[in-house]
């Protein structure tokens, strides 16, 4: 039968389909894995990048609140300068010679304080220009850096999608192959070929059976149809019917008879 042998070819490429499925879920979560594990990659170096970026980072905020210390320093300095200049000034006149003295003393003593914070003041901006160079260099380094990985992740996604794209198309190809060859099974189908081979497998004889004939007790020789039919064939003509289709191969008794479909 070619239908039956049309259903097993289905049922065989069906379950082939399926194996191909779950072949292709299996490379499918190894691709997934490998893209964890590049991301898990990137976010580790990425990481590595923003500990030196923030440490660059605090160096130079850190420097930079003790640049404008040292400057509030030596501008309030200057400004106690240039109030003891003025006190000297106004004493001049005066006649108080220990009065002068004393604001002499704090002048120098001023005078000394600016010389020390305006050195210091300038050593925090030579440091602080420094470090600035130096978190300068390290951004400059980390966008290089960020750059490079955001290259090889585009690259990398863009490639493993290529692929997960050429699996799906490449089993849509597999099925469709192994679909086209239960169609061509299909089209080996023959409605009159299928009957053939069901009557020839369960075909019972080429005669049928002859009728049960009516009997009459009381006089076996006067055979009567049943009511409301012909007459049938003579006693001897019924035998020979029922002893050719004993001897026919293909009869088949009704004790081996068998439903097709329960």
């Amino acid at each position: 039968s070619e239908l039956k042998h049309a259903e097993a070819t289905l049922s065989k490429k069906v379950d082939n389909v399926a194996q191909c499925h779950i072949h292709l879920a299996q490379t499918l979560r190894e691709e997934a894995r490998k893209m964890e594990d590049f991301r898990e990659k990137q976010k580790q170096q990425r990481k590595k990048t923003e500990t030196v970026m923030d440490a660059a980072h605090k160096q130079r905020n850190l420097q930079f609140k003790k640049t404008m210390d040292a400057k509030k320093i030596y501008e309030q300095k200057c400004r106690d300068k240039d109030e003891a200049e003025q006190a000297v000034h106004r004493s001049a006149n005066m006649a108080n010679q220990k009065q002068q003295e004393k604001l002499f003393v704090k002048l120098a003593t001023s005078k000394t304080a600016v010389e020390d914070s305006d050195k210091a003041y300038m050593q925090h901006v030579h440091t602080l220009d420094k470090v600035r160079e130096d978190w300068q260099s390290e951004h400059i380094k980390a966008c290089e850096v960020l750059e490079a990985q955001e290259c090889e992740r585009i690259n990398f996604f863009r490639n493993a999608l290529w692929v997960h794209v050429n699996q799906l198309s490449q089993q849509c190809v597999k099925s469709d192959d192994m679909y086209e060859q239960v169609r061509k099974t299909l089209e080996m189908c023959s409605i009159e070929k299928d009957i053939e081979y069901f009557v020839n497998q369960r075909k019972t004889g080429q005669i049928p059976p002859a009728p049960i004939m009516y009997e009459n007790f009381y006089c076996p020789q006067r055979n009567a149809a049943p009511p409301g039919k012909t007459t049938g064939p003579n006693l001897a003509r019924m035998l020979f019917y029922v002893l050719s289709s004993v001897d026919d191969p293909d009869y088949s008794l009704v004790d081996d008879y068998s439903l097709l479909y329960q």
